[in-house]
């Protein structure tokens, strides 16, 4: 599957974006999906995941009750909405597909390992 990732920009903090994860491919609903970020210096790190039916969430601690995930598999597109941002959520964030199950991939903090497939990264920086 391959992705595109759209929807970063510049916003004041307690603002909102929403992230947008365009597949290519029939077999996007078939896939486990997530959200990485990686700030200026710092390694790629988890921050949301989504099961194929859409059902089952994961979020990272930090990104809790302010981050949704979603999909909408006719669109073959997952979305993360971003709300009440800070300027610690400065980074690129990256989609990712993953074809573990869910149970598997969340049974600890989801690795870069887990997922074969990603997007190539949409800048988000908050400014305080």
């Amino acid at each position: 599957v391959q992705l595109q990732a759209s929807g970063g920009g510049l916003v004041q903090a307690g603002g909102s974006l929403r992230l947008s994860c365009a597949a290519s491919g029939r077999t996007f609903s078939s896939y486990a999906m997530g959200w990485f970020r990686q700030a200026p210096g710092k390694e790629r790190e988890f921050v949301a995941a989504i099961s194929w039916s859409g059902v089952s969430t994961y979020y990272e601690d930090s990104v809790k009750g302010r981050f949704t995930i979603s999909r909408d598999n006719a669109k073959n597109t997952v979305y993360l909405q971003m709300n009440s941002l800070k300027p610690e959520d400065t980074a690129v964030y990256y989609c990712a597909a993953s074809i573990e199950p869910f149970t598997t991939l969340v049974a600890g903090t989801p690795t870069v390992q887990s997922f074969g497939s990603w997007g190539q990264g949409t800048l988000v920086t908050v400014s305080s």
